[in-house]
């Protein structure tokens, strides 16, 4: 079965004219599409935070009524399911209730611009690899 539609994530959309089987499409389309905004230095935050969460041995849920946010939130986070992620302010709240500086959440030198160059091209390569898949189907 060929499904021949786009998604248009972002737009406002009138879901009752999608198909069940098109909605989770769209659905998974855009999470995948925002998996691709997660980088290196979001990765080594949420590493940070997850060994400080276990190293005190709080729960997901501990650690999400401290920032303000669902303890769903945090398992996203953790499980790098979406483009869920720790932000400024969440950060400041937890090195505020840590005591510790918020300087210690991020790497003491940053990460090299080429790293960041590199995420961007595969992203580039899969989105041409994708579409060179699509059109020898058609």
């Amino acid at each position: 079965m060929v499904l021949k539609f786009e998604c248009k994530i972002g737009e406002k959309t009138d879901w009752r004219a999608y198909t069940p089987q098109k909605i989770f499409f769209c659905s998974y389309f855009a999470v995948m599409q925002d998996q691709e905004n997660i980088t290196a230095i979001d990765n080594y935050v949420r590493d940070f935070v997850k060994r400080l969460r276990k190293s005190r041995k709080f729960s997901q849920e501990d650690l999400g009524n401290i920032i303000g946010v669902s303890r769903s939130y945090i398992r996203d986070i953790e499980n790098n399911r979406n483009r869920a992620k720790y932000n400024i302010r969440h950060i400041n709240a937890l090195a505020d209730y840590f005591d510790i500086s918020p300087r210690e959440f991020l790497p003491e030198k940053a990460f090299p611009v080429d790293v960041v160059e590199k995420e961007k091209e595969k992203k580039v390569v899969k989105k041409a690899t994708v579409k060179k898949a699509t059109k020898k189907k058609s």
